[in-house]
C-alpha cells in the first residue's frame, strides 16, 4: 500500500487536468500568465485574503516574503525546530539567522511559551508553522508579535484550508506561505507555492521579487529571483481547487476511522485536534513506541509509511556553527523518535485503514 496514491486523484479528473494542459500549450502561457492570475484570484478569496502571489515552491514562498520585509544580514527570526528543514533555510538564505524554539507535547506546534525568552534586540520576525494540517496555538502568537514589534508570517505549506477559530490560517500574520509539492492537500504536477497578504505594498513587492525585482519589463529596480510560478501549475492547482474541500471532508473522515481503529492500542498516540480548530490531515502523524521496528514491519506488510521528521532543525549538519545539542529541545528530539505518519489521502478506504491498524496491532501484540 502506498503511502500516497496521487494517480487515484489524477484518475478522478483527468479529462478536466487534461485539458487545462492542452490550454496552456494552445495559448504558449508557460510563464505566469493567465492561467497563474486566475489561480492566484481564486485561492486568495479561497484562504480570505486580499492578494495571493504564485511563486514556484513553497521555499521561495517563505524566502519572498522575508526578504519583502527587509530581513537579512543581522537578523534574527524565530521558527520551530521541529518542521521541514525548508522553514529556516528560507531564513538563512536571506543571510538572517533562524532561532529555534521547541514544540509543545500536545499539537506538536512551536511553543508560543518559549519564544519571549528567545526575542533579542536582532529578532525581525516569528515564523510559526502549521505543522500536519493542525494550526499553531496562534493567539497568543499574534499577541507576542504585536507587543513586541515583530512581523508574523505563517508557514502554512501542510495546511490549506486549516481554520484557526473561524479565521482560515495564513492571513493572521503579515504574509501566509504556502507550498503546492505534489503531495500536499492542494498539489501541483511540480513545485509550486505561493504568499497571501492583506498589504497593498508588499503585494506589489512581492510581484516585483518574483521577476527579477522588476515592476516594468528590462527595469529592475532591485535585485529578485526567478520565482515565478508556470502556467501548467497554476492551470493544474485551478482544476483541483475548487475539489479541495471535498477531499479536505475525506481526509477527515479518514482520520475518524484511523483514531477508532486504533483505539486501545496503548503503543500509539494519535494526532490530537482542537475542537475549536479545523485540522485538515495532511498528514496522520502519530506517536509510535519501537518505531523504527514497527514501520519495517508495515513494510514488511506491504503499508508504506513517512518519518517527518527524522532529524530536528536544530540538530542537522547546516546548522551544526550555531552549536545546539542533543537535549537542546527535549519534545522536538522525542517526537522525532517516535513519529511515524501512516498513509493519508482522501481515496484511502476504510478497509485499508482497518488493514493498516490491525497489521500495527499485531505488531504490539506479538512483539
Amino acid at each position: 500500500m502506498d503511502f500516497i496514491d496521487l494517480r487515484l486523484q489524477y484518475l478522478a479528473i483527468q479529462n478536466e487536468i487534461d485539458t487545462a494542459l492542452k490550454s496552456v500549450m494552445t495559448d504558449c502561457a508557460f510563464s505566469a500568465g493567465k492561467y497563474v492570475n486566475a489561480f492566484e484570484e481564486n485561492f486568495a478569496r479561497a484562504v480570505g485574503a486580499k492578494y495571493c502571489v504564485g511563486v514556484n515552491s513553497g521555499t521561495s514562498a517563505l524566502h519572498s516574503a522575508l526578504l519583502g520585509l527587509g530581513i537579512g544580514l543581522g537578523d534574527e527570526v524565530i521558527v520551530p525546530t521541529n518542521t521541514f528543514f525548508a522553514t529556516p533555510e528560507a531564513v538563512s538564505l536571506t543571510g538572517a539567522v533562524p532561532v529555534f524554539v521547541d514544540c509543545e507535547p500536545v499539537y506538536y506546534g512551536i511553543d508560543y511559551k518559549a519564544i519571549e525568552d528567545k526575542i533579542s534586540s536582532k529578532t525581525k520576525a516569528i515564523i510559526p508553522v502549521h505543522l500536519y494540517g493542525e494550526s499553531a496555538e496562534l493567539a497568543p502568537i499574534v499577541d507576542i508579535a504585536k507587543k513586541n514589534d515583530l512581523h508574523l508570517i505563517e508557514d502554512c505549506s501542510q495546511s490549506h484550508l486549516t481554520k484557526y477559530g473561524e479565521k482560515t490560517v495564513g492571513t493572521f500574520g503579515i504574509m501566509g506561505c504556502f507550498s503546492f509539492y505534489p503531495g500536499k492537500n492542494l498539489g501541483a504536477y511540480g513545485e509550486a507555492g505561493a504568499v497571501v497578504t492583506n498589504d497593498d505594498q508588499l503585494y506589489l513587492k512581492l510581484m516585483a521579487m518574483r521577476d527579477h525585482g522588476s515592476y516594468e519589463k528590462y527595469h529592475h529596480d532591485f535585485v529578485g529571483h526567478n520565482y515565478r510560478m508556470e502556467g501548467f501549475q497554476g492551470a493544474v492547482l485551478n482544476v483541483k481547487l475548487p475539489y479541495l474541500k471535498k477531499w479536505t471532508d475525506m481526509r477527515q473522515q479518514n482520520a475518524a476511522i484511523y483514531r477508532k481503529h486504533l483505539n486501545g492500542i496503548g503503543e500509539i498516540t494519535p494526532p490530537s485536534a482542537r475542537k475549536s480548530d479545523t485540522h485538515v490531515y495532511h498528514l496522520y502523524s502519530v506517536l509510535a513506541k519501537n518505531r523504527n521496528k514497527l514501520r519495517q514491519y508495515l513494510l514488511d506488510n506491504s503499508i508504506a509509511t513517512g518519518i517527518h521528521y527524522p532529524i530536528p532543525c536544530h540538530l542537522q549538519k547546516a546548522y551544526s556553527h550555531l552549536a545546539y545539542q542533543c537535549g537542546s529541545f527535549s519534545c522536538s528530539e522525542t517526537i522525532a523518535d517516535e513519529q511515524l505518519s501512516l498513509p493519508m489521502y482522501p481515496e484511502l478506504t476504510e478497509n485499508q485503514i482497518e488493514y493498516i491498524c490491525a497489521t500495527i496491532k499485531n505488531f504490539y501484540q506479538s512483539n
